[in-house]
């Protein structure tokens, strides 16, 4: 081979390489908009009953937590089960090859973008309930139950049950919540140290897995399914209907406010209460810290039971601890009820002069929520940010942690409240994916803060991010055993620690309920494996 055409085989050898490059990055650059293209193509083929959505969607890239922005590529808004296994099973069987992931979006609570995809297929729950009537049981049952579509907000299923006196047994403090959603991560109120919460309170659910089945499962039949989608985070399939266990419903309650200013005492005084035969009804607590002029604002709802002494009381730079607590009011009890409250309350700590009872339909207490979230959004102030910040204190770390949390960390409470109180951890079936320190005592500590994006004071949400990242840190470096309620991490082996022992099976449910990874790819906890082609 002579010199010149060694050369000239060098410079097509050269072009070909060069050539072949810029197929490559072409192909690289062009593949997302082929798979976009192929993706919004096969979605539009699609017969459904209800109907797809692939413009003015931005309401599924927003939630409650104001933080987190992913858009879809399209929303479905269905009929009917059929139509939510219709879209899993096409994902599903579009395969690795395919980046589409959906996931189910409630009234749209989540805090950290749990129920967003970008770039996926949201598939909005409340559709559903549209088309669903629910059907309460009562007659010739053992115990009385409501099927309910998994869209159905809790407000709607009160109203409902109540014609008949009944009433779900747990709740959330928040009411205009769907059904799918509170049993995806636990439900838990201050009910819960009676009843367990809200995942402890189900007979049966129907499930779409993220293989397009369409599975009843209960106690008795796919029992695995059952308890792997009750606080799961929306990992092994999406819930459609639910079996919910009711009980009699009173028509008023009396509703008690007291103030304690020692931790210690409020903290024993809880345990004693969740643990006695007879008892409250509701349970809770709240921790108040440099509020001005408090229980004059409690007398807008409230009567105190001494005015004088009242008056007096100064909450002005000062943590105090409020207990909260209703008695059910039962015609055949309403010469009674007085004098039992009078005997429980005798056993407790509190400050006499903070003692305000109040009278108020069963309705009434448990959407009270609502109410301060119409002056909420009267002011605009609804959607702003919620940094909220949920963990579960083991009984034995709780006065450490009351110690610098509250007596440190905390600046005030003026930005939202926060909430402090024991659970029964036996009354949450260990089977299910829902995860708790690992003491018969638990505590719900919830630091439910709205920020001011605009703001460079303690209600900035930088501020109270930083808050809660020092509250995190605090319980890391003091090793107190505390689990994130609602969690939110951003890598795999957060997660992992998270589960602890219950990862193993966490991801063995995974392998067989949602192979491919394609569920609520919002929690950031798996990956949908992509193969390149």
């Amino acid at each position: 081979m002579t010199c010149q055409s060694l050369v000239l085989t060098r410079k097509t050898n050269v072009l070909l390489v060069r050539s072949f490059t810029i197929l490559v990055l072409i192909w690289i650059v062009m593949k997302p908009e082929v798979c976009f293209s192929s993706a919004l193509s096969s979605l539009k083929a699609l017969h459904l009953q209800g109907y797809i959505t692939f413009e003015n969607n931005e309401f599924a890239s927003r939630d409650f937590g104001n933080q987190i922005h992913s858009h879809p590529l399209a929303v479905t808004h269905p009929k009917s089960v059929t139509d939510i296994s219709e879209i899993v099973t096409h994902v599903w069987q579009m395969g690795p090859a395919s980046e589409l992931t959906v996931a189910a979006r409630g009234h749209g609570h989540s805090l950290q973008g749990q129920a967003q995809t970008r770039g996926g297929v949201i598939i909005n729950m409340e559709s559903l309930q549209q088309d669903q009537e629910m059907q309460v049981y009562y007659n010739g049952v053992k115990f009385p139950y409501v099927d309910v579509s998994a869209g159905e907000l809790w407000i709607n299923i009160l109203h409902e049950t109540l014609k008949y006196g009944l009433a779900p047994k747990s709740w959330t403090d928040y009411l205009h919540l769907t059904v799918g959603g509170t049993l995806s991560n636990a439900g838990i109120s201050g009910q819960a140290f009676r009843h367990g919460p809200q995942i402890s309170n189900v007979h049966q659910l129907e499930v779409v897995t993220g293989k397009g089945e369409v599975l009843i499962c209960s106690q008795e039949q796919n029992a695995d399914l059952f308890h792997a989608v009750l606080g799961g985070l929306g990992q092994f399939g999406i819930i459609t209907k639910a079996r919910i266990s009711l009980e009699r419903a009173p028509k008023m309650v009396k509703w008690i406010r007291v103030l304690y200013s020692d931790f210690s005492a409020f903290a024993r005084d809880q345990e004693r209460l969740i643990s006695a035969l007879k008892t409250f009804d509701y349970i809770e607590g709240l921790v108040i810290k440099n509020k001005t002029g408090l229980l004059n604002n409690w007398r807008t709802s409230f009567d105190p039971q001494d005015p004088v002494q009242a008056s007096h009381f100064v909450s002005d730079g000062r943590t105090l601890y409020c207990l909260e607590l209703t008695k059910n009011l039962y015609p055949e009890k309403f010469d009674t009820v007085n004098q039992e409250i009078e005997d429980l309350l005798s056993q407790l700590s509190y400050i006499p002069s903070t003692l305000f009872m109040s009278e108020v339909p069963y309705i009434d207490f448990l959407d009270r929520v609502h109410a301060s979230e119409l002056i909420l959004r009267s002011k605009g102030l609804w959607d702003l940010p919620h940094p909220w910040l949920n963990l579960l204190v083991p009984k034995s770390k709780i006065q450490h942690f009351a110690n610098e949390v509250f007596g440190n960390i905390l600046s005030d409470t003026n930005n939202g409240p926060v909430l402090v109180y024991p659970v029964h951890k036996s009354k949450v079936d260990n089977r299910t994916s829902f995860v708790c320190p690992d003491e018969d005592i638990i505590y719900l500590v919830a630091f439910l803060s709205h920020a001011n994006p605009s703001s460079s004071g303690t209600d900035s949400l930088q501020h109270v991010l930083t808050q809660n990242k020092r509250i995190l840190d605090f319980c890391e470096v003091s090793h107190l055993g505390v689990k994130q309620y609602l969690p939110h991490y951003t890598t795999q082996e957060q997660w992992r620690k998270h589960f602890g022992p219950k990862w193993d099976v966490f991801v063995q449910r995974k392998s067989v309920y949602d192979p491919l990874a394609m569920l609520a790819p919002g929690q950031n906890i798996f990956q949908k494996a992509v193969s390149v082609s």
